[in-house]
């Protein structure tokens, strides 16, 4: 049993971890968001080196879905959320929306 569970969460670990196809792309569109939001120059904006792979979302019509990857971003002290939704298409990283959110508490 224990044996089982181990192998269970081994295999569990290796899928989170694996890269998705479309990291890079995400990576490359993070850094003019983040810059088109602050209105910075780009030279104080920096980008984070994970992109974490979050659960697919429902597209607005059709049956079809979309892959999230969320990328962090930082200007000075400030940290931005960014996700970058992609078709599920396969062999192509058709890029269908970004949102980005300053992580930060308003009140």
């Amino acid at each position: 049993m224990k044996l089982a569970l181990a192998a269970a969460l081994l295999v569990a670990s290796t899928a989170l971890a694996a890269a998705h196809p479309c990291d890079q792309d995400a990576i490359d569109h993070a850094k003019p968001l983040l810059d088109l939001h602050t209105d910075g120059s780009g030279d104080e904006n920096s980008i984070g080196d994970e992109v974490k792979v979050l659960p697919p979302v429902k597209a607005l019509k059709g049956k079809g879905r979309f892959d999230v990857l969320e990328i962090w971003g930082y200007v000075y002290k400030a940290e931005y959320r960014m996700r970058f939704l992609y078709a599920q298409i396969a062999g192509s990283c058709v890029l269908m929306g970004q949102e980005i959110l300053e992580a930060s508490d308003p009140y």
